[in-house]
C-alpha cells in the first residue's frame, strides 16, 4: 500500500509533478543547478593549481553534493512504489535501481564514496567517473531518451545509411593505402593507420594532419570527401527526420488524449490532471497546450454542428 507521503515525495522528485507544483519544481531547478555546479567544480579541480589553493572547498561542496545526491537516491527507491509501474514495491525499487536513471544516480555517488574510503591510493581517475553526474540530468530532459526512442523508430535507414558509411570508410581505407603507403609509410603503412585519414575526411573535419600528396592519393581524397559529405548528410537527415517524428507523435497522442476529455463536451479534474502530466512529460508549454486544446476542442464542435463554447 503506498502511502500519500511517498506519492507526495515521488510528485516533488519526478518531473511530471505539474506546472503548479512549486515543491516539485523548486526540487528540479534546485538538483539540476546543482548537477551544473558539480560539472564546473569536477572542471575546476582538474587544474592543479586551483585544486591545490581551494583542495578544501572542493571537498566540502564535494562533500554536501553526495549528501544531496545520496538522500536523492533513497528518497527515490523509497518513493519507487508510487510510479505504479509494478505490482509490488520491492518490484517497484528493483526496477528502479536497475533503470538507467537508477543506475546512473548510484553511479553519481559511488566514485566519491570509494575515494573517501580508499585513503593512501592515487584515485584522481575517478574524477572522470564523476562526469557521469551528468547523465543525472536527463531527469529533467528528456534529450537522451528522445534520440534513443528516435534511433530504435528509424533503426532500418539509420542501419542502412550507417552500412553505406562503413563502405565508403573501409573502401577510401584500402585505396588510399595503396595509393600513398610508399610515399607516407607512416601515415599509410596500413590499412587500419589509414583508418585515422578516412574517419576525418569521411565527416568533414579534415584536421590536415595527414593528406595525400600522389596525383592518385589526391583523387581518391576528393571522392572521398565527396561519399563523406553524402553519407554525413543522409544519417544527419535520417536522425532530423526521427526527431521531427518524435514532435508529430507527441503532438498527435495529446490531441488524441484532448478529444478524448472533451467528448462530453467538458474536461474533468481527472481528465485535466492527466492532460497535465502528458503536457509536463512531452515538454509542451502551457500556451502550447492550450492552443492545442483550443482548436481541438473548435475541430470537435465544428464536426458536431455546434457553436464554438468558451467553457473549459
Amino acid at each position: 500500500m503506498v502511502s500519500a507521503r511517498q506519492r507526495r515525495i515521488y510528485e516533488i522528485l519526478e518531473k511530471s509533478g505539474g506546472s503548479n507544483d512549486w515543491a516539485s519544481k523548486l526540487c528540479d531547478s534546485f538538483l539540476a543547478g546543482l548537477i551544473v555546479l558539480n560539472l564546473i567544480a569536477i572542471s575546476l579541480e582538474s587544474v592543479d593549481r586551483l585544486a591545490a589553493v581551494y583542495h578544501s572547498y572542493f571537498l566540502a561542496f564535494e562533500l554536501f553534493s553526495v549528501v544531496i545526491f545520496s538522500l536523492e537516491y533513497a528518497l527515490r527507491l523509497w518513493a519507487a512504489p508510487a510510479s505504479r509501474r509494478a505490482k509490488t514495491p520491492l518490484q517497484a525499487r528493483l526496477r528502479y535501481a536497475f533503470s538507467f536513471h537508477g543506475l546512473v544516480d548510484v553511479a553519481a555517488i559511488l566514485p566519491s564514496l570509494i575515494a573517501f574510503f580508499a585513503t593512501g591510493a592515487d584515485l584522481r581517475w575517478l574524477r572522470v567517473l564523476r562526469m557521469l553526474r551528468l547523465f543525472k540530468i536527463s531527469h529533467y530532459n528528456s534529450a537522451l531518451e528522445d534520440l534513443i526512442s528516435a534511433l530504435r523508430q528509424e533503426r532500418s535507414s539509420f542501419a542502412a545509411a550507417l552500412y553505406l558509411f562503413l563502405i565508403a570508410f573501409f573502401i577510401a581505407s584500402t585505396l588510399m593505402h595503396l595509393a600513398e603507403r610508399t610515399l607516407q609509410p607512416e601515415h599509410f603503412g596500413s590499412i587500419p593507420e589509414a583508418m585515422w585519414w578516412s574517419i576525418i575526411t569521411l565527416t568533414t573535419v579534415g584536421y590536415g594532419d595527414v593528406s595525400p600528396i600522389s596525383l592518385l592519393g589526391k583523387a581518391i581524397g576528393g571522392a572521398t570527401a565527396l561519399m563523406g559529405v553524402c553519407t554525413v548528410a543522409l544519417l544527419t537527415g535520417i536522425m532530423a527526420n526521427a526527431f521531427a517524428n518524435q514532435v508529430q507523435g507527441r503532438r498527435t497522442i495529446f490531441e488524441a488524449e484532448v478529444a478524448h476529455a472533451l467528448e462530453d463536451g467538458t474536461i474533468t479534474e481527472d481528465e485535466q490532471r492527466l492532460l497535465e502530466e502528458l503536457r509536463a512529460r512531452f515538454e509542451f508549454s502551457e500556451e502550447y497546450a492550450r492552443a492545442i486544446i483550443d482548436l481541438t476542442r473548435e475541430k470537435l464542435q465544428e464536426g458536431s454542428g455546434n457553436p464554438p463554447s468558451n467553457s473549459a
